[in-house]
């Protein structure tokens, strides 16, 4: 915003300061904190600084105010400014309120949809997320890492980036020969029901209970992993029969919670090649081989000078079989040479700090000098109070579609409530974009390292920080532009802006940098907080500034102004994957 009136100051400047044989030093803006008034500042001590190395014996600090005061001089009040001023060696320029809210105003209505996004980057990135075990049921458990990792991504593409969204499937392992065990002797021959999730996880649970509490089922279960090792074409069968009935019971669960992803990687896919490198870093000295009495392992510390730092890293087991770590440092190489990443993320919860460090070192070691590029965002896990508790049938797991249908029963009745002239399919919709809405925000309004208690009550909460909250403040936005019918296109500014409508509009003009910086920090907790404030902000304006009824001369601006509240509304709560219904 502004970049057109900053481009004509800074050309002035420049044009300036070459008149008077002041040395070129960048011009930098930055926006003054607000305080009620909007305005952005540059400083001159680098071209003071410049002139001192030519010479010069001024002090810095005086010179750089002496060039300050110059060209403040020069500028005098550019339209569009209402003030210009030196201050110890800064140039300050205060924007015209009234100019700099039809500017804000103005930018929202012209880049609608795309109000917020950043110019490419250039840079590409991949946001490993979700990461699911087949076999096994999709529950709360995973409910965090998707809405993260599902936020991360739309914020990074947002601010400018070419984003891959990938999925790191665990296919195989004792799991998933435990399952087709319990498939095999108590369920052969059956088809999945159209509750996929929740029946794989039974014969999972199942399968569980059978191999810790009856001590014959353990070698069968190994009889089994070992026609699987030497790849027995019925094993092998029905494991990609199987594999495919979970994939496509999680498609169900990424449809309903509106995520997709752009690559699936499988432990299956990167075994082999995972054994590879330990090969390759045994013969580097880098790793040590006490098999078949020990593992094989690489002693970090010792390589990296440290002292508990990344400690040892275990990446073959004894009798030769794979480990996670075979199969990470793989999967990161492939990642590098198939997309030319300049930044891999893994979204990964908080116990795996320590591996995943060991991890990016081990790489580091083997030469990758984009091993430094791999981020991992951690996360703490949900809990569920227990008077909130949803279990399974079985009281094993909470399933991630049940949290769902609960909310979305809750949220029905608020609905009918607030809404009861709407139709029931209608309800059912708005329950729905609220439900989810409400679970998302819960686990996107608090900081990623903290743990997120998932309570009923401050989740649809449309009264505080929460989704239904903001969500409602669009809607009411939506209420008194559909009541006002075609919005005046010619509208002023009011002389004189009330302190609510000058707030509101600071918000607003600051959506596109809270991207850029949620982006840069890959935090979402800063756009989940600014869409709060806003939503906060407009409700103060609607309570306080009468629009419909406002005189004529302050109608339009004001309408207009609702509007543009509500179109930022809408794109931060997308960008968080939240839906913003039109009614509520």
């Amino acid at each position: 915003m502004f970049e057109q009136l900053q481009e004509t100051i800074t050309r002035q400047i420049s044009a300036f300061l070459s008149q008077q044989e002041i040395p070129a030093a960048p011009i930098d803006w930055k926006w003054i904190p607000f305080a009620g008034q909007w305005g952005i500042a540059t400083s001159f001590f680098q071209a003071a600084s410049l002139e001192a190395r030519q010479g010069s014996h001024i002090p810095v600090g005086e010179r750089a105010q002496q060039i300050a005061t110059q060209v403040a001089e020069h500028l005098g009040t550019p339209e569009g400014i209402s003030k210009v001023e030196a201050v110890r060696g800064y140039l300050n320029l205060t924007f015209s309120p009234s100019s700099f809210a039809r500017q804000v105003i103005e930018t929202v209505q012209r880049e609608g949809l795309l109000f917020g996004k950043g110019q490419l980057t250039g840079k590409r990135i991949m946001v490993e997320y979700s990461q699911p075990n087949t076999h096994k049921a999709f529950h709360v458990g995973h409910l965090r890492n998707v809405v993260l990792g599902s936020a991360v991504c739309n914020i990074l593409e947002w601010a400018g980036n070419e984003v891959i969204r990938a999925n790191y499937i665990g296919d195989i392992g004792l799991h998933v020969i435990k399952w087709l065990w319990c498939y095999l002797k108590y369920h052969n021959g059956e088809q999945p029901p159209e509750d996929r999730v929740r029946w794989i996880g039974e014969i999972y649970v199942q399968a569980s209970r059978y191999y810790e509490e009856d001590p014959a089922v353990e070698p069968e279960v190994r009889a089994l992993f070992a026609r699987w090792d030497r790849r027995d074409p019925d094993i092998v069968s029905l494991w990609e029969k199987t594999r495919q009935w979970s994939l496509e019971a999680f498609e169900q669960i990424y449809q309903l919670l509106g995520v997709h992803f752009d690559r699936f990687y499988f432990e299956s896919d990167v075994e082999d090649s995972g054994k590879e490198i330990v090969r390759t870093l045994i013969k580097k000295g880098l790793a040590c081989d006490e098999r078949p009495e020990g593992s094989v392992y690489i002693p970090l510390d010792e390589f990296s000078g440290t002292k508990d730092k990344y400690r040892v890293l275990v990446i073959l087991r004894s009798d030769g079989t794979s480990l996670y770590a075979t199969k990470d440092l793989s999967l990161a190489i492939q990642k590098f040479e198939e997309y030319q990443l300049d930044q891999s993320i893994y979204i990964v919860d908080v116990r795996q700090s320590l591996y995943l460090q060991q991890i990016f070192k081990t790489l580091e070691l083997l030469g990758y000098s984009w091993a430094k590029q791999c981020y991992h965002l951690a996360y703490e896990i949900v809990t569920l109070p227990g008077n909130v508790t949803i279990a399974s049938r079985d009281g094993a797991v909470v399933l991630l579609e049940d949290l769902v249908a609960e909310a979305t029963s809750r949220a029905l009745e608020i609905v009918q409530t607030k809404n009861p002239e709407i139709s029931q399919q209608q309800q059912l919709a708005v329950a729905h974009a609220v439900a989810l809405g409400a679970i998302r925000y819960s686990m996107l309004s608090r900081d990623s390292s903290k743990v997120v208690t998932f309570d009923w009550d401050a989740a649809l909460d449309f009264n505080g920080q929460a989704a239904p909250y903001i969500q409602y403040a669009a809607v009411r936005a939506n209420s008194i532009l559909r009541k006002a019918g075609e919005i005046p296109a010619k509208w002023q500014v009011p002389s004189e802006l009330q302190p609510v409508e000058i707030t509101l509009i600071d918000l607003i003009s600051r959506v596109p940098q809270e991207i850029q910086k949620s982006a840069r920090d890959i935090k979402p907790l800063v756009l989940s907080t600014h869409v709060y404030e806003l939503a906060r902000a407009f409700n103060d304006f609607y309570n306080q500034c009468p629009v419909l009824q406002a005189d004529p001369e302050v109608r339009g601006f004001r309408l207009q102004l609702v509007a543009a509240s509500r179109q930022a509304i809408r794109n931060l709560l997308s960008i968080l994957g939240i839906e913003t219904p039109d009614i509520m």
